[in-house]
């Protein structure tokens, strides 16, 4: 059976409806933090160079420096084999940053044929690139592809608000919430914009920013 794939508002409300159904407390969630948001974004090459950009940085300094990998042509992988240590270390990339572009260009991802293989396969294909890890390549198959039941539960937003919403004890570990997520299939995806919508909805109401 094919995959569903996510394209819009209404997808999120279908499986926000089903979510709400099966499991009262994301009926909850859904009453009080509104509809969730699709979250959907462009995908391919520059999508996961600016992932790259991002780790370990301030969301500031990543739009500062992916400004400036754009600037210089470095969402083409051609200029990014081509580009010398130089060029990529005065757009702000650390040394370890170098070596993770260039081994995202020179991986030869043929996106369009990634976009339509199953969700085990986008994963295992980028997190065998180096510098690209396991939630980078969820985040990626569950936002850039629209997949509807890939479930990034290593996300440390998710656990909480998977804690905060299910009364747990502690904040589930990666495994935990894996398992916790299973009844949530087919919808597994949108149950992640739900706990991301509630998590941010309690932090709001605890005065927290």
């Amino acid at each position: 059976m094919p995959e569903r794939v996510i394209r819009g508002a209404g997808c999120v409300a279908e499986g926000a409806a089903w979510l709400a159904d099966a499991e009262p407390r994301f009926a909850h969630a859904l009453k009080v933090s509104g509809p969730w948001p699709d979250r959907l974004r462009p995908g391919g090459f520059p999508a996961l160079v600016q992932a790259i950009v991002s780790q370990q940085v301030s969301v500031a300094s990543a739009a500062a420096i992916g400004g400036r990998v754009e600037e210089a042509g470095l969402h083409d992988p051609a200029v990014v084999v081509s580009a010398s240590d130089e060029t990529l270390k005065a757009c702000g990339l650390s040394r370890p940053k170098q070596r993770y572009l260039r081994a995202l260009a020179e991986a030869g991802i043929d996106f369009d044929a990634l976009a339509r293989a199953p969700s085990d396969e986008v994963i295992a294909t980028l997190v065998a690139v180096k510098g690209i890890g396991v939630w980078t390549a969820e985040i990626y198959a569950l936002f850039a592809l629209g997949r509807a039941d890939v479930f990034p539960a290593g996300d440390l937003a998710l656990q909480e608000g998977a804690r905060m919403l299910f009364a747990l004890d502690a904040r589930p570990t990666d495994k935990a919430l894996r398992a916790l997520a299973e009844p949530w299939s087919p919808w597994r995806g949108v149950a992640a914009r739900g706990l991301w919508a509630y998590y941010a909805h309690e932090k709001q109401r605890e005065g927290i920013r």
